[in-house]
C-alpha cells in the first residue's frame, strides 16, 4: 500500500502554482501591458543593477533591476502602471541610464530582492566594514610617489585584526596604483609566497612578496568587493567602483584558477586616463590634419589597427570626443564598456545572449545614429554590415587586427568584402603602437652606435626620398644625430620612462588606392602607392620621436621592425 507523502505533494502544488503564475503573467504582459515577459528564476542578477535602485524603493514599487549593460539597465516590474513606469524612467534617466522594462512574477521579484541581502553583506564586508572611500585613498596617495612607497606603507601596516589589516593593505595598493598611474594590479600566488606587481606604462614591475595566508584574505576581500562567488574555483569577472573627487574610478577584476590559487588582476579604469585630446596622443601634424578632415565627414569607414594594448580604444574615444556635439547621435558597441562617455549611447556585447558585435551593430543602426563605433570587426558579416553602414550615410569607426595600415585592405578582402564596394566605403586605415616616453627629468643625451647610425641614416634618407622635409618635424638634417637614453629617478619610479605616446601610420583611400583595390593588391603594393600621400610610416614616425628626445631607440625597436624596407 502506497504511503501518503504530504511534503512531496505540497512541493508539487507549490511548483504548479508558480508555473500557473508565470503563465498568467506572460499572458497579461502581452495582452494588457504590451511589455515583454521574462522569468528571472534562471537568470543571474548584476550587483551594479541592484545599486541603481535601493532595496527600499524596489520593494515599495515592486520592481527588480536585474541587468546592466553599459548604460542600459533592465528592470522587472510586477504591476506596470503608466504612472509607475514614468516615475521609474525619470529616476533612472537622472542616473544617466537607459531603462528597459519587463513584466515579471512575484517569484522573480522575490528572487532579485533576496540578492539585496547578499549585496548588503558584501558592502558591509568591504574594507573591514567600510566602503572604499575615494577621500581615504586620496590621503594615502599623498604619501606615495614611487612603488617603493607602496612597499614601505604595506610593511608598516602591522596593527589591527586580520580583516582590518588586509583592508588597509588593499587601500594602500589601490591608492598607490592610482597615484603612480598604474593600469593594472596583479596578485599572483606561488608555492611558498605570493607576488604583488603593478603594470606601469605597459611594463609589469615587482613591488613585493607576502605570505600566502595574506593572499587568501586578499582573495576573499576582492571577491566580496567585486560581487563574485566566494567558494567557486572557476574563472570569474567582477567590478567595483570608487568615487574620487566627483569622478568614478572603476576597478575591473579578473580571477583565473592556477596551480597554487587564483591569479587576481585588477584593472584600474580611471576616466582621467582617457581624457586625452586628439592632438595629445602623438599624431604628427600632417597626419593630424588628414584625420581631422576624415572624421568630420558625414559618412565613411575609418579603421584603427594594432595589437592588443596598443591604444586603439583610446584613439577611437579621442575621435568621438573630437566630433561630439548635441546635434548628432553617437552609438558604441563595445566589449566591454570600460569608460563612460557623456552624451554617447554605449552598449556592451553579450555573446552568451546572442548580442555580439554584429547584432549590436544591426540594433544600433535602428536607433538612427549619425556615428557608430564598433569595438572590433571579427567576422565577415560584421565587416559587410560596417561597410554597408558607411555607404548609407553613417560614419563608422572600428578596429581590426592587422600588423600595419597596408594590411587593412587585404584583411577586409579576406573577410569577404567586395573590393568594388569597399572602394566607396573605406576612408582611412590607421595603424598604431605605444611606446614609453623618456622621463624629461633624468634622460641623458648619447651618440648612436654604429649599427644605430646606419639604421637612422637609412630611414632618414627614405623620408627625404619620399619628398618629406625633416625640418617639418623639428629635425635639422645638417646637425649631428643625437639620441636620448633612460636613467631613472624618483619622478619616474627609477624606470627612466614616464607615460606613453603613440606612433602612427595611415593610408588614405585616395584615387590611386581606389584604382588598385579591385585588383586585390599585396601589402607591399599598397605601401608603394601610399608613399605619395606624404604620411610618415610607423618606423619613420618612431625615428622622428626618438630624434626629438620623446622616446628611446630601444622603445621604438621593441614595437616596430626598423630594418623593414
Amino acid at each position: 500500500m502506497a504511503t501518503f507523502d504530504e511534503e512531496k505533494q505540497n512541493k508539487q502544488l507549490d511548483e504548479l502554482h508558480k508555473q500557473e503564475e508565470e503563465e498568467l503573467v506572460a499572458v497579461l504582459a502581452e495582452s494588457k501591458y504590451k511589455l515583454p515577459y521574462i522569468d528571472l528564476a534562471r537568470l543571474g542578477t548584476d550587483n551594479e543593477a541592484l545599486r541603481a535602485i535601493s532595496e527600499k524603493d524596489a520593494r515599495e514599487l515592486k520592481v527588480a533591476p536585474f541587468k546592466l549593460f553599459g548604460k542600459n539597465i533592465f528592470i522587472g516590474v510586477r504591476s506596470p502602471s503608466d504612472d509607475l513606469l514614468a516615475k521609474l524612467k525619470d529616476q533612472i534617466e537622472r542616473q544617466n541610464l537607459i531603462p528597459t522594462f519587463y513584466m515579471i512574477s512575484m517569484a522573480s521579484l522575490e528572487k532579485v530582492w533576496a540578492r539585496y541581502k547578499e549585496l548588503s553583506l558584501a558592502e558591509s564586508s568591504k574594507i573591514g566594514g567600510l566602503d572604499i572611500s575615494g577621500s581615504v585613498l586620496r590621503e594615502i596617495g599623498k604619501g606615495i610617489k614611487t612603488m617603493k612607497d607602496v612597499e614601505r606603507l604595506i610593511g608598516e601596516t602591522t596593527e589591527g585584526n586580520p580583516i582590518h589589516k588586509i583592508s588597509k593593505m588593499l587601500e594602500i595598493i589601490l591608492a598607490g596604483a592610482i597615484a603612480i598611474k598604474a593600469s593594472d594590479v596583479h596578485i599572483e600566488p606561488e608555492k611558498d609566497r605570493s607576488r604583488l606587481r603593478l603594470r606601469l606604462d605597459g611594463i609589469l614591475h615587482d613591488v613585493m612578496f607576502f605570505e600566502n595566508n595574506i593572499y587568501h584574505l586578499f582573495n576573499s576581500r576582492i571577491k566580496l568587493l567585486s560581487g563574485m562567488k566566494l567558494t567557486t574555483k572557476i574563472a570569474q569577472d567582477g567590478r567595483f567602483s570608487i568615487m574620487e573627487d566627483k569622478e568614478e574610478i572603476s576597478i575591473r577584476t579578473s580571477l583565473i584558477p592556477g596551480a597554487y590559487g587564483e591569479s587576481i588582476v585588477m584593472r584600474i579604469l580611471d576616466p582621467k586616463s582617457i581624457q586625452i585630446d586628439l592632438k595629445d596622443i602623438g599624431i604628427e601634424p600632417f597626419l593630424f590634419s588628414v584625420i581631422e578632415q576624415e572624421i568630420a565627414k558625414p559618412n565613411g569607414l575609418i579603421l584603427v589597427t594594432g595589437p592588443t594594448g596598443s591604444g586603439k580604444t583610446t584613439t577611437l574615444y579621442a575621435f568621438l570626443r573630437r566630433i561630439y556635439s548635441p546635434e548628432i547621435k553617437i552609438i558604441t558597441i563595445e566589449d566591454p564598456v570600460e569608460y563612460h562617455l557623456p552624451g554617447i549611447t554605449q552598449t556592451q556585447v553579450n555573446p552568451d545572449k546572442g548580442y555580439d558585435f554584429l547584432e549590436g551593430l544591426r540594433s544600433g543602426l535602428r536607433q538612427d545614429p549619425d556615428v557608430v563605433m564598433i569595438g572590433e570587426i571579427r567576422d565577415a558579416e560584421t565587416a559587410k554590415t560596417a561597410i554597408e553602414s558607411a555607404l548609407t550615410g553613417h560614419m563608422v569607426f572600428s578596429t581590426l587586427h592587422t600588423n600595419n595600415a597596408a594590411g587593412v585592405i587585404p584583411r577586409l578582402i579576406d573577410l569577404g568584402a567586395n573590393p568594388k564596394i569597399m572602394v566607396s566605403a573605406l576612408s582611412l586605415s590607421i595603424a598604431q603602437r605605444l611606446v614609453r616616453k623618456l622621463c624629461t627629468r633624468c634622460k641623458v643625451e648619447k651618440s648612436p652606435t654604429e649599427k644605430q647610425s646606419k639604421i637612422l641614416k637609412s630611414i632618414m634618407d627614405g623620408i627625404k626620398e619620399e619628398g618629406k622635409s625633416l625640418t617639418n618635424y623639428k629635425i635639422d638634417p645638417r646637425a649631428p644625430v643625437k639620441l636620448f637614453t633612460p636613467v631613472g629617478c624618483e619622478e619616474c619610479n627609477m624606470t627612466g620612462y614616464k607615460g606613453r605616446i603613440g606612433i602612427f601610420e595611415a593610408i588614405k583611400t585616395d584615387e590611386a588606392i581606389e584604382k588598385i583595390i579591385p585588383q586585390n593588391p599585396s601589402e607591399r603594393e599598397i605601401k608603394r602607392i601610399a608613399r605619395a600621400q606624404g604620411i610618415l610610416s610607423m618606423r619613420q614616425d618612431g625615428i622622428v620621436k626618438m630624434l626629438n628626445g620623446i622616446t628611446s631607440f630601444e622603445e621604438v625597436q621593441s614595437v616596430v621592425d626598423l630594418l623593414e624596407e
